[in-house]
C-alpha cells in the first residue's frame, strides 16, 4: 500500500473509534456525535481521494445505502398524508335540510 493511503486508513480508523464511542455511551452528547460524524466523513472522503489519486478507482463508499427509507417510501407516505390531511381539512360539504 502506499504510505498516502495507509495515513488516510489510519485516520479513518481514528475517527470511527471516535465516532464510536461518541455515540456508543449511556448519554449522548449531539455536539459530540455531529462532530464524530463530521470527522468521519472528511477521513473517508480523504481515503477516496487517497484511493482513487494512487489507483485511479472509484468511491468505495458510493455503493452503500444510506440508513432510513428509501425515497419511493418516502414519497408513498407523503402522498397518504397529504391525501388525509385534505379529507381531514378539506372543504366540507354543506347538507340542506329536509322539511318533514
Amino acid at each position: 500500500m502506499s504510505k498516502r493511503i495507509d495515513a488516510a486508513l489510519k485516520d479513518l480508523k481514528k475517527a470511527l473509534n471516535r465516532h464510536a464511542d461518541a455515540v456508543g455511551g449511556s448519554a449522548v452528547s449531539l455536539k459530540k456525535a455531529q462532530r464524530a460524524t463530521a470527522a468521519v466523513a472528511a477521513a473517508a472522503s480523504a481515503y477516496a481521494e487517497a484511493v482513487h489519486a494512487k489507483s485511479g478507482m472509484g468511491n468505495p463508499f458510493d455503493g452503500m445505502v444510506q440508513p432510513g427509507l428509501e425515497g419511493a417510501t418516502i414519497a408513498s407516505l407523503s402522498a397518504e398524508r397529504d391525501k388525509i390531511k385534505q379529507r381531514l381539512t378539506g372543504p366540507v360539504p354543506v347538507q340542506e335540510k329536509i322539511a318533514l
